[in-house]
């Protein structure tokens, strides 16, 4: 079992930024691809962004140049930095663990690649 837990959310005007964190506890963090999701109301929950065991990241394209994810495997933490965001950006902000392997990359995108979730934390972007 791996807990996760997000922190960081709030209101923001836009251009802002801010920096959400997840704190990982339970099995070897290392072990796990990391991942952020978000869903925005009445929207299904879309990718954001991936981070590998060895550090290499994907972006989704309405976030590619603005956010910036990382991980501190010392301190079992995961970010996400998020700068110039926009109103489109407002939804509950998910940090994923996933511990399966695929051959095809393209899979890491989808929710089904990640078995465990945190409780969710807001961002609110303000015009």
């Amino acid at each position: 079992q791996v807990q996760l837990t997000e922190s960081g959310g709030g209101l923001v005007q836009a251009g802002a930024s801010l920096r959400l964190s997840c704190a990982a506890a339970g099995r070897t963090f290392s072990n796990y691809r990391m991942g952020w999701f978000r869903q925005a109301p009445g929207k299904e929950r879309e990718f954001v962004a991936y981070i590998s065991w060895s550090g290499g990241s994907t972006y989704a394209d309405s976030v590619k140049g603005r956010f910036t994810i990382s991980r501190d495997s010392a301190r079992n933490m995961v970010y996400l930095q998020m700068n110039s965001l926009k109103p489109e950006d407002t939804a509950v902000y998910y940090c994923a663990a996933g511990g399966t392997v695929y051959t095809d990359s393209s899979n890491y995108i989808r929710r089904g690649a990640y078995d465990y979730w945190g409780q969710g934390t807001h961002v609110t972007v303000s015009s």
